[in-house]
């Protein structure tokens, strides 16, 4: 249970992060979702606010705070009708840096990162033929003297045109010369402005949502070594503090999601009249946004637990993949109940329904599938028998 100072701080936060969020109204991200563009002038607001930096420790520039308090930022922003999924990466990222970057990549990098000089929004694990089985990806990073040349692809890369670092997991040891196939994986950071067009291209792809997804063709790149993080060939473990972190910060978006669609949902069943009564009146509409709203506060729960655990430095991954199953099956719950709420309305683009549907639909998907996080639960927590 959480002390009473710290329910009253997170309450300041959440309305401070409202109070920038007011600035960008529906019209303003209608307008993106129409050309897909990025939200440039948003992402520089919560920055220049500190929120981005919500996490890096306060010597080098950031809030010190946790991934808690990040979480409430990043759910603020999707309650408040917006889409942190144009900054997000830049959060998680750091469960990485922060756990397994050294003394000098902190301090080359965190400073610039917290006053908004350097943007870390991209994250390059997926590949087009392995998806989620990470330990099987192909990009390998060759040790040439004092840097590694890359090569391999990379797909369903987010914001990597709206980035100035990436973080990269590649293989610097083959996998049938590994003992455990999670072995022999490494992570570099690579800087995107000096890669593009020396290594790296970048190309967009157009999704459902305004997500500034790209693929990534890597072609010889030469990155430091001094660009490693921790050691070389025990990447997996470096990743996962990042993917634990993904999770928890996910799950509080999709409550945000949540949240935001049950608010309109019930103030649009208060006010819509039919048959000379309002709809909400009817348990046909009320009894499912009451079950939205349940399943969302249950959410909620687990997301506080795991973020917890996480800053507290426990074991979490249990926890974190519930967190973040609860909340997308919640928030998808949600945006069903708004859609059949509104009726027709729900469709039309004024009333940002139907954007915000499309966005909480890809939480189903990534960063993780629901189905991975029910083998995940069976198998690991339950432990029945391997499903895959």
């Amino acid at each position: 249970m959480m002390q009473t100072e710290n329910l009253v701080f997170l309450e300041e936060l959440r309305e401070a992060v409202r109070a920038v969020c007011k600035r960008f109204d529906g019209a303003y991200w209608r307008k993106l979702d129409e050309i897909d563009g990025y939200p440039t002038e948003f992402v520089e607001a919560i920055t220049q606010a500190g929120f981005l930096g919500a996490i890096i420790p306060e010597q080098y520039g950031g809030s010190g705070l946790g991934i808690l308090e990040a979480s409430v930022i990043l759910e603020e922003i999707n309650r408040s009708g917006g889409n942190a999924g144009a900054c997000h990466a830049q959060m998680y990222t750091m469960g990485t840096i922060l756990r397994h970057g050294s003394p000098a990549q902190k301090e080359k990098y965190l400073p610039k990162i917290a006053d908004g000089t350097l943007r870390l929004q991209a994250f390059g694990v997926t590949e087009p033929n392995t998806g989620t089985d990470t330990t099987n990806l192909k990009t390998f990073a060759k040790r040439d003297g004092d840097h590694y040349i890359v090569n391999g692809q990379k797909v369903f890369i987010s914001r990597a045109e709206h980035s100035d670092l990436m973080i990269l997991l590649v293989r610097t040891t083959p996998k049938d010369q590994c003992v455990k196939k999670s072995d022999g994986l490494s992570v570099l950071i690579v800087d995107l402005n000096e890669a593009v067009g020396n290594g790296l291209e970048i190309r967009p792809i157009k999704t459902m949502m305004n997500h500034a997804t790209t693929e990534l063709f890597i072609d010889n790149l030469k990155v430091p070594v001094e660009n490693l993080i921790g050691e070389e060939g025990k990447g997996f473990r470096y990743i996962l503090d990042g993917m634990n972190a993904e999770r928890i910060l996910i799950a509080a978006e999709c409550i945000g999601d949540g949240r935001w669609f049950i608010e309109r949902a019930t103030n649009y069943a208060k006010e819509r009249v039919v048959f000379d009564r309002p709809i909400g009146q009817n348990q046909g509409i009320q009894f499912p946004i009451a079950q939205a709203h349940i399943h969302i506060e249950a959410a909620d729960l687990m997301r506080i637990k795991a973020a917890e655990l996480y800053d507290q430095q426990q074991v979490c991954g249990a926890e974190a993949n519930m967190a973040k199953l609860l909340a997308a099956d919640a928030s998808w719950e949600a945006a069903n109940v708004a859609i059949q709420t509104y009726g027709g309305f729900g469709f039309a683009a004024e009333y940002d329904i139907e954007r915000k549907f499309k966005e909480t639909r890809l939480y189903q998907v990534a960063p993780i599938s629901t189905n991975l996080i029910l083998s995940y639960v069976g198998e690991h927590i339950l432990k029945l028998p391997k499903s895959y």
